[in-house]
This record gives C-alpha cells, structure tokens and sequence, in this order.
C-alpha cells in the first residue's frame, strides 16, 4: 500500500493539518484535501500507483538507480505531456508527493535539462502548476518555490496534433468506462468544459460544411452522382511468415561485453556520477557511438564517483551491459552500464550507497567487444535492445552475484522464474579467456 515519505508528508502537514489525520488511507487523504474531486475506481489505482513511482524518484546514488530514475522521469515526462495533473486535470495527492520529491532535483537543473531538446519540459511546467495554483492552495513562501524564468526556454516543443490527441482521449474515455461499473456524475467544472469543448466541435463541423457547400456550388458537375467504376478484383493474401521462435527466459538475454575504458572524467552536472568514453567492440555507425583515438565507443554515466577512484577508472577492462535502451542522465545520453559488486543487504537493511564497490576484474587477454557470458546459461543470442516493459533486467539480476572464490557468477535459484522449472545451478561469468572476478566481496550482490 501506498504512503507518503517524509519530505511529502511535511508539505502536507504545513498545507493541509487537518487533512494529514486521514494518512493512513491516501484515497481518504486525497478526498480530505480535495472534497470537489470524485475520483473511479481506476483513478484510485492510478494515484496509489503514482505515489509508489513518486517514493522512487528524485534519487540516482548509484548506477542503476541513476538510470531508474532518469527512465521514470521519462515516463513522467511523457505522461504529463497532454495533462494538467496525473489524473488528467483532477488535483490529487499524488501530485503533492511528485512535487515534494521533485522540487529539490529541479531546482538544480540548467535550463538545457529543464527545456532544451531532451529536457523535461512539462515536469517543470506541472511543478510550477502545483507550487502557484489556487487548485492546490500549498503554503509555500517564495524562497520555498521552484524559480522558473519563461523567456529562459532553451527548445520549443512542437504542438500536440489535434487529431492524434483526439483519438487518445477517446480510448482513454473508454478505458476509464470499462474500470468502473458505475460512472459518476461530472463535477460542475468538468461538465461546463465537457460543453464548451462540444459546442467547439459542432461550431467547427458547422463551417465546414458551409466551406464544402460553397466549393460545391462553384464547381461545374459538383453534387452530381458519378457512375460507379468497377471495383478491382483483390489480390489474394500472401501468407504471413511465420513468427520467429521465441527466445528462452534466460539471462543470455543481457548483453555482456568486455568494455575498455579509454577516458573517465567527473560528470559536470552530477557529484555522484562519471562519465566515461569505453569502447565495446561497435562496428563503425552503430547507433548511439562516436569515434574517439580511433575507436568507436559508448558514452556511459556510472553512478561510481565517491565510491570507486577516478584513477581506478582510466584505462581498464570492465564489463558492460550493452543492449539496456539509453537514458539521459542529468544531460548526457548514456549507452550502456559498468558492472560492479556490493554487499548484499541484510533483510530490512536500507540500501545508503555507501560502498565498498568493487568493479569486476577481467582475465588477463580478453579484448573489448568480446562476449561475456554465464556458464550454463549461455543458451540464446542476447536481444537487440531490452524492452523496459518485459522488465529482463530487473529479473535476472538478482541472480548476480560473487562466491566465496570471489568469481563473479550467476545463481539459477534467486529467480522464481528459473528456480519453478529446475534452474538452480550456479555459472561463472566467463569470456573465451577466463572467468570474472572481484578483489575481495564475497556473496555480494552484482549490478
């Protein structure tokens, strides 16, 4: 279930005190603090998942919290692009706790990460919606808000295309219908925009059927029926190829290379992150590559700085994961993600980030661009890129672990998928010149 962490619960607390006495259930919560606002069944589930999602953001203290938090500020991004509030233009808790998590981060961000090309445009814009709207009505002194300068646009985004939008909001209308077997009745506000937006429609149907009338009456044979032209026989339905056969769940899905890290420097925008040029054997015009001492290499943000040395960055093999889709993170693309160990949590334990992290060593002899793989599992050829949705990553790498030789390996039995069909047994991470370890991390985790 749902909560709210501390910094969301503060705001609440200062915005809203006789509302936070209905913590314990956040659709009661939310209720408390918007009494106007009648929210479906499927609105409920949205806000219980977007406070979930907000809980998660706003941090990246490692790798791949890093490139978590940039995917979901993409996805946040997305979302927020063609509505006022999560919920479309309803104002729920859930933006409360968006903004709470939010503010810190964007505060700090350049105008380039704020509204250039790649930026989060409408992040900002919901963000400065929620600190200066009556419709939230949050206690916040000046000092406390967001500083947002309009004439500092860096990239204007082009404009929605009606038609397109149309149609999303007649599937979203008709999936909001099937959640909720009772539809509730519009909030005055809601319902006048209804009209307003309908009497639009009709004005514009309305011209344009005068426009066409008037074409029609200066155009010579205009209105007059046409001899109906002889339809053509249909050209028989070639056969659909058949479906390629599907790959087995399997960690070989992940494509692990040897990278060569060529150059390794601070990232300008981050105190917790590098930003290093490595190469990983990409053939010339691969996607997302440049050329850099004659090589072809991938641009990679490693949530690494504080925890491994800078020097300890230059120049060494690494393994890298190669297919996950690119993120930007905090302004630069990155293309792939460095492995590294850390103990394994205890249950119950908080994850602070605070190391030890070891890198993985590579054998003696290993090139860049060489295939790393787990032994026994080296089963299919690794996907293109990993689809986020079927969530290939998050799966396997629980698996990912060191042994009491400090190899790096991979343990069948950590996931349910593998472990419910025999799967158990425990490869070493390879490469045609040996196996991979750690210095000194034994039955750490590996990410």
């Amino acid at each position: 279930m749902a909560t709210l962490d501390d910094r969301s619960r503060a705001l609440v607390q200062k915005a809203y005190p006789e509302a936070i006495q209905n913590e314990a259930d956040m659709i009661s919560l939310s209720t408390s603090i918007f009494p106007k606002a009648e929210y479906s069944s499927g609105e409920k589930s949205e806000i219980e998942q977007w406070l979930i999602t907000s809980s998660h953001l706003g941090s990246s203290s490692s790798t791949e919290d890093a490139a978590k938090t940039a995917e979901r500020l993409s996805a946040l991004n997305t979302h927020l692009s063609t509505r006022t509030t999560v919920l479309g233009s309803k104002p729920s808790v859930a933006d409360i706790a968006i903004y709470a998590r939010l503010s810190p981060l964007v505060a700090k961000w350049s105008d380039e990460q704020r509204t250039g090309e790649q930026g989060y445009h409408h992040i900002v814009r919901h963000l400065d919606a929620v600190q200066n709207s009556p419709l939230f009505a949050l206690k916040l002194d000046d000092a406390e808000k967001i500083q947002i300068d309009p004439s500092k646009v860096v990239f204007s985004i082009k404009p929605i295309d009606a038609k397109a939008e149309k149609e999303r909001k007649k599937k979203e209308k008709e999936a909001a219908a099937a959640a909720s077997s009772t539809t509730a009745e519009s909030t005055p506000v809601v319902a006048q925009a209804t009209a307003k937006v309908e009497e639009a429609a009709a004005t514009v149907k309305s011209t344009g059927d005068k426009v066409a009338d008037a074409v029609a009456a200066e155009t010579p044979g205009a209105g007059k029926k046409t001899e109906k032209k002889e339809k053509k026989a249909k050209a028989p339905k070639q056969p659909k190829a058949p479906a390629a056969p599907e790959k087995p769940l399997s960690p070989a899905l992940i494509d692990l290379r040897v990278g060569h890290i060529l150059k390794a420097i601070q990232h300008p925008n981050a105190d917790s992150l590098y930003v290093s040029t490595i190469a990983v054997g990409d053939p010339a015009g691969t996607d997302n590559t440049s050329e850099y001492e004659g090589q072809i290499c991938r641009t990679v943000c490693s949530g690494l700085n504080g925890l491994v040395p800078l020097e300890e960055m230059q120049g060494r093999k690494i393994v890298a994961v190669c297919n996950l889709k690119p993120v930007t993170m905090r302004g630069i693309k990155s293309c792939a993600m460095v492995l590294a160990a850390s103990p394994r949590l205890a249950e119950g334990e908080e994850d602070n980030h605070k190391g030890p992290v070891e890198l993985v060593n590579i054998p003696e002899g290993a090139q860049a661009g060489d295939r790393v793989y787990f032994e026994g599992y080296n089963d299919c050829e690794p996907e293109p890129v990993l689809n986020p949705k079927k969530k290939i990553w998050e799966t396997f790498q629980p698996g990912f672990t060191t042994t009491d030789n400090l190899e790096v390996a991979f343990d069948g039995s950590a996931v349910s998928q593998l472990a419910e069909k025999g799967k158990t047994s425990v490869g070493k991470l390879l490469t045609k010149a040996g196996v991979c370890t750690v210095s000194n991390l034994k039955n750490a985790t590996v990410r």
